[in-house]
Parts: C-alpha cells; structure tokens; sequence
C-alpha cells in the first residue's frame, strides 16, 4: 500500500514539472525573415527593409494562381523609426504574421548609414535581441542602399539571402578577395583593443528597378544582379575606405582568411603566364617591442599546384620548378606589403597587429594603446617573410605547348 502511496505521489509531483507546450509558436502565425536591410532616411531615421519567405512559392518553385499569374518565393516589407526596434514594430501593421528573426541569416547595412553614423549601435540593437542570432553575416552595401539589395530577385538561388551567403563562402574558398564575416567576429574586433574592422561588401548590378521584378528571372542574361564587391575597411565602427584587387587579397592573407585562390606569374616576358592553385596555406604574424618601439614579423607558406601555363615551360626541370616558387613567392609578398601600406595610410590597424601584440606584451601595448593606430601603427615596422612550394603539375609533366612548339621545328 505504501508503495502504491509513493508512486502516485512521484506521478503527481512530475506533472508540476511538465511544461507543456507554453510556448509554441504556429507556422502560419510567423512571417519568417531571412534577410534584414537597415539604411538611414533624410531626417536621420532608420528604415528597416525585410525579406520575407514565402513557403509555397519556395517549396514548389513559382507558381501560377488562378489567373495564371507567378508569385515571388519572398515579400518585401519595410518601415521606419527612430530605432530598430520602433521601426519592426511599426512593420507589423502591416504583416498579417509575427515577425520571426530567429532565421535571419543576412543582415545588410547601407553604405550611407556605414559611411555617416557606423554600425556600433545597430549591433548593440541587434545583439539585445534574445531570437536574433549573432552568428547571423553581415555585409555592407556597396555603392547603393541596403534595401536595393535585399529587394533583387536572384535566378538561380531561390531566396536571396541565400545567394549572397553562398557567393561570400564560395569566392572566399576559391578568389581570396572576400570574406564571410558575422555579427559575432564584427563584436569582437570592435571590442578589441589595437583592431579595426573588415566586412564584405555587395552590390547591385543593374537597374534596381529591373531587379524587383519577375521579368529579371526569366532571361538567360538577368539585366540586374548581385555580386560580391570588395572589403569594407571600418575604423572606429564607420566605414573609411574600401579594398579591391590586391589590397583586398592581401588583406585577407594577412588574417589568415585565405582558403584558396590563384597567383599569376610572369614567365621569359610574358605577363601572368603561369598560374599557379593554392592548396594549403598559413600565416602566422609575430610581434616584439623593442625600445618602446612596435615591431611586427609575418611568416606565410603556401604550398599548390600548376594549373595552367600560356608557354611553353619544361617543368621536369628541378631549376625551373625552383625559380616558379621564388616568383610566388615575390608576387604574394608584393600583395601583402601592398595591403599592409593601404592600412597604414587609412591609419586603421584591419590586420590584428596591434591586438598580436597586446596578446603577447600586453604591459608594453597598455603604453602604445591609446595612439596605437594614429600614431605607432602607421610607422610600424614590418618583416614579411614568404615560402611557396609547388606540389603537382595536374595531369600532365610535359607542357602541351612544349609539344606543339617542337613538331613545329
């Protein structure tokens, strides 16, 4: 009896303790955000510009209605306000659904906005927000607004956000001059002493107008696109300078960011005749001070492979392999004192030196910080030291250009 006493009792006492489902949320009572555009309207309020999915047009592609007409797989909604949170909350007057940012995955910020206020207090907006994820990307609009960018309509990515998360990973992994940064790596070099900022930049190519509409999906030729776009240089939260080109690869060689791309040498006269596939790289950045004076040594290895030559080349030859390596090694040591000099005369320390220091000699950084990079960064005296090595030469030793040139004598 007892026993069956102290069972009906635990019985009891465990149902205190089942929540149920207090805190559900339906489906179709959520208006899903996958991409968050904030830019900055003429009487200095913010206006916020959202992407929102919508499920069947997705899942089943576009599809005709009644009438025979095509839906979009997003809706645009916008509103404004004095912050973030008035202007989503003045969005839901006019969305039959709760807005739901726990699958915002993409967060663009106007250049104009980046250039004039910065972004401090968008983050911090942002990062108060229990359901928005920090580890969301985020991007600057380049050269155009944020809600240009998240209202384009893109052919092969049904959702945009979605091609624009898929094209920085991509161009990351294979062309080096872009990286895929997060609201969480942008707090954290804010916050750091001695750093400044990068974020990738996007913008649109084409009429805004175009890009709106279904017509632009429909040609093989889309008449306006999105594209990865530089490197977004922040100082202090605001945006100073933009990186293309060298400077950009350089850059992201320097934070160590680079997971592939292509070196171009020249080769007896002619210009970037031999490219050359990076496979594995590293670089790893050291620092001293020495009489009160910063110093900073950078060590890269890089180790790939041939993956085209535009003449005629003997690369069984253990000499000629040898000289290959020094000119990578020389062209990818010009790209880094290239990005090193742009950052210093921005006079914003992108690289991490000064937190490199501040990690190994915090007591001497405590000195150097207030003026780190106004003053001492700008000076800074930098080692760069470079190894390349080439592993393969794809599936052919000999060059097909070497073979054509000797049935030609």
């Amino acid at each position: 009896m007892k026993r069956r006493v102290t069972f009906l009792l635990l019985i009891v006492t465990m149902t205190l303790f089942l929540t149920s489902c207090w805190s559900k949320k339906e489906l179709t009572d959520l208006a899903i955000v996958a991409a968050l555009g904030i830019d900055k309207t003429k009487d200095g309020r913010y206006h916020i510009t959202l992407q929102i999915i919508n499920p069947g047009n997705v899942a089943g592609g576009m599809q005709g209605g009644g009438g025979g007409t095509q839906s979009p797989p997003i809706t645009i909604y916008s509103a404004s306000g004095e912050n973030l949170v008035e202007a989503s909350r003045r969005a839901s007057g006019r969305i039959s659904r709760r807005l739901y940012y726990a699958h915002t995955n993409l967060v663009v910020v106007g250049e104009k906005l980046a250039k004039e206020e910065g972004i401090d207090t968008l983050i911090d907006g942002l990062d108060r927000d229990p359901e928005f994820r920090n580890t969301s990307t985020l991007v600057i609009a380049n050269h155009s607004s944020a809600a240009d960018i998240v209202k384009t309509l893109t052919p092969v990515d049904k959702i945009p956000a979605n091609k624009i998360l898929k094209t920085l990973e991509f161009t990351q992994r294979k062309w080096g001059e872009n990286i895929k940064t997060s609201l969480q790596e942008v707090m954290r070099s804010l916050e750091s002493s001695g750093r400044g900022t990068v974020v990738s930049g996007f913008r649109l190519v084409g009429n805004p107008q175009q890009a709106q509409k279904l017509d632009n999906l429909q040609e093989s030729a889309p008449e306006a696109t999105l594209q990865a776009s530089g490197i977004a240089v922040l100082k202090e939260g605001k945006l100073v300078d933009w990186l293309y080109g060298k400077p950009a690869l350089g850059t992201v060689w320097l934070l160590d960011k680079v997971q592939g791309t292509d070196v171009d040498i020249d080769w007896e006269g002619k210009k970037e005749a031999i490219a050359y596939q990076t496979v594995r790289q590293k670089t790893s950045v050291t620092a001293q001070v020495k009489n009160g004076q910063p110093h900073i040594s950078v060590h890269t290895r890089v180790e790939g492979d041939i993956g085209d030559m535009e003449v005629p080349v003997d690369i069984t030859n253990p000499e000629i392999i040898t000289k290959m390596e020094q000119s990578v090694r020389q062209k990818i040591k010009k790209d880094l004192k290239m990005a090193i000099e742009r950052a210093q005369k921005n006079k914003t320390d992108i690289l991490g030196f000064g937190e490199v220091i501040h990690r190994t000699r915090p007591n001497q950084f405590k000195k150097l910080k207030t003026e780190w990079n106004d003053v001492y960064f700008p000076k800074l005296d930098v080692d760069i030291v470079v190894e390349a090595y080439i592993r393969r030469a794809g599936l052919r030793n000999k060059s097909f250009l070497s073979g054509v040139k000797e049935n030609q004598q």
